[in-house]
């Protein structure tokens, strides 16, 4: 065997020796209590002719590529050949095992991590012109000024005309204490400002409240006269726990009688952040438990110090809660201590590992476990499965209340403005008054400049389009009577 086949069979022992590597599927929250059963030892002659069949199956790949790599008719770029064969053997596997090349890694990473090296703003593309959709409080954008519906004109000293959004997002990103300028005109003016900001860590909060106090922090308190906390998890990241318990101490000091934990369009996340988010609402017994193919059952148990009890509360899902919104929707509703309302959830009952290839440059997701809910049902939606078969959270009995795809792409609307961070509103002279005040006016929350959405009257007092957020309201208020 030559040395190119060598080379080649390197790299295919990064692509089938998967089976030989031994990882952790997530780190379990400090909280949590795992339990487990050593698997029985496997037969020394079986194991010896299986090692022999997969072995002669990576040198028929081992074969096909160097063939490829030395007698096609053009050139092949090594790694890409490598790549596809990695992408066609998980192919044969479920949709939520993927590659990560080393140019995905780090978004990956930041994903996870919910933190990234930048200057803190969510930008847009609007009609070819690079615009802010909104700061981060806090950040060295929040801080310079920046607002919503800036246009950027250059970033660099480089025009942004011919930018993509990808690119935009590289060049302001960039190592934590490193520097970028940036030539923004506000809307409405022509005036061209530049800005020097110096790249921080920028934490991406999972943990939203439905509108802002006056200082732009979110205002958890949705219905103040009733004391009706909400809070919003967007995604499952590291710091999502401490973001929640932080929210609740805050809801709790303010007296809170009841709340809603909306967890509608949130895709999951970190095993460990749902099994940390739960354990904030459960006293005892089993969160949830996992068990794969090579790996014996792990069980997450919750404990008393540290829970918030003695308040009802509302947890809303829809199609698109998945993976670790199913798990605390799940565990609520098995321990009753929550009403799962909304629509039936995604149905992805399983957990991915993240294995380290190439020394840490790219990375495997790979599929290696099943997790199960407190009573023990199924929440994995497999393929062909029937809308009478037992998978994802249903909502509990009389709280089943689907939308329509039009109305989830409102909601979906109507959320994305509440979370951009608006200029402070400047007091408007009679005739401003009178003009924003027509039928044709735009809502508030399109308007830079104007006030923040539904900030000139409380919740309680308006009857709310969000239907689910509404019947949620309504049982509530009826429980505190």
């Amino acid at each position: 065997m030559g040395r190119r086949t060598l080379v080649w069979l390197w790299a295919l022992w990064l692509l089938v020796g998967l089976a030989s590597l031994s990882a952790a599927a997530e780190t379990a929250s400090k909280s949590g209590k795992a339990t487990g059963v050593e698997a029985k030892p496997k037969d020394p002659q079986a194991e010896r002719k299986n090692e022999e069949e997969v072995y002669q199956l990576q040198k028929l790949l081992v074969d096909t590529l160097d063939q490829v790599q030395r007698n096609y008719v053009k050139e092949v770029d090594r790694r890409k050949l490598v790549e596809a064969a990695i992408k066609g053997v998980l192919s044969e596997l479920d949709p939520y095992s993927t590659y990560i090349n080393p140019d995905e890694l780090k978004q990956f990473e930041s994903s996870v991590e919910s933190e990234f090296g930048g200057i803190g703003i969510t930008i847009s593309s609007d009609d070819g012109q690079l615009r802010v959709l909104s700061p981060l409080v806090g950040t060295p954008a929040y801080r310079a000024g920046l607002i919503a519906g800036d246009a950027i004109v250059e970033i660099d000293g480089k025009s942004t005309a011919e930018l993509s959004l990808d690119d935009a997002v590289k060049q302001l990103k960039g190592e934590v204490g490193s520097r970028v300028t940036m030539v923004v005109v506000h809307p409405g003016q022509t005036e061209r400002k530049t800005v020097t900001l110096t790249r921080e860590v920028v934490h991406v909060p999972t943990v939203l409240g439905d509108r802002r106090k006056e200082n732009d922090a979110w205002d958890f308190l949705y219905d103040h006269p009733r004391k009706i906390g909400y809070v919003r998890i967007t995604g499952f990241s590291r710091d999502t726990g401490e973001e929640l318990k932080q929210a609740l101490q805050e809801l709790t000091g303010e007296g809170m009688k009841a709340l809603i934990l909306d967890l509608r369009f949130n895709p999951g996340g970190l095993l460990s952040s749902a099994i940390e988010v739960s354990d904030l609402f459960v006293s005892e017994g089993r969160i949830v438990s996992t068990k794969g193919r090579n790996s014996a059952e792990r069980v997450w148990n919750a404990h008393k110090e540290g829970t918030f009890e003695g308040f009802p509360m509302i947890v809303l899902v829809n199609r698109y809660s998945a993976s670790a919104s199913e798990i605390v929707s799940a565990c609520l509703q098995d321990h009753h201590r929550a009403v799962i309302m909304g629509e039936r959830t995604w149905g992805k009952g399983s957990v991915q590992n993240v294995i380290p290839l190439e020394e840490n440059h790219s990375a495997l997701k790979l599929t290696t476990a099943a997790y199960k809910r407190p009573s023990g049902k199924n929440i994995h939606r497999f393929p062909g499965a029937k809308e009478q078969d037992e998978w994802g959270v249903m909502p509990d009995k009389g709280y089943l209340l689907r939308l329509s795809d039009e109305e989830l792409v409102a909601q979906m609307d109507d959320r994305r403005q509440r979370d951009i961070l608006l200029p402070k509103q400047k007091p408007a002279g009679p005739s401003q008054a009178d003009a924003s005040a027509g039928p044709s006016s735009k809502p508030a929350a399109s308007q830079p400049g104007n006030a923040k959405p539904d900030a000139a009257r409380p919740a309680a007092e308006a009857k709310n389009s969000d239907r689910q957020l509404q019947m949620a309201l309504d049982y509530l208020k009826s429980t505190l009577h």
